[in-house]
């Protein structure tokens, strides 16, 4: 971005994508993953995890919509669902509103894996935010979440993401 246009955009919000930009890499370094896995019991790709945590969140979903929500190359979605069947964290079903198609689901196994996953990564924000206040926290979560909707929409306005 030219010094020109940077130099018009408020400090607050140069700080807040500093800010992301750092969470960014520290939660996306294949380190942090690693050790996650580890710490959770769970042997798989960290370009897996959101797949997974999508499919855990809102249940079974065509592989074309996994991969319009996750703002991914359909081709990614589907070497990752195989590396997901293989290892028996997801599976193939039915897609009951279009027989032809099919739907990725979590197995038993996948679920657990998730949650194994999802709980270690909560006892380390927890960890790192230990000397902060409950409300804090709750102010920190309320905001996250205000902001993570806010994105979404623009990206979703700009046509990044699917309605």
């Amino acid at each position: 971005m030219p010094a020109d246009v940077r130099a018009q955009i408020p400090s607050d919000i140069v700080e807040i994508e500093r800010a992301l930009s750092r969470i960014s890499h520290l939660l996306n370094r294949a380190r942090q993953h690693h050790q996650i896995a580890v710490e959770a019991g769970v042997s798989v790709d960290r370009a897996a995890v959101p797949i997974l945590r999508l499919l855990h969140d809102a249940g079974p979903q065509r592989s074309g919509d996994i991969a319009a929500r996750l703002a991914v190359e359909a081709p990614h979605v589907t070497r990752q669902v195989q590396r997901l069947e293989s290892v028996g964290y997801v599976e193939r079903v039915p897609d009951p509103a279009d027989r032809r198609a099919y739907r990725v689901r979590l197995t038993t196994a996948g679920r657990d894996a998730v949650e194994r996953v999802l709980g270690v990564g909560c006892q380390s924000i927890q960890h790192a935010l230990s000397a902060w206040d409950p409300g804090e926290r709750e102010q920190l979560a309320t905001l996250f979440n205000r902001m993570v909707d806010d994105f979404v929409r623009v990206a979703v306005e700009r046509g990044i993401l699917p309605k």
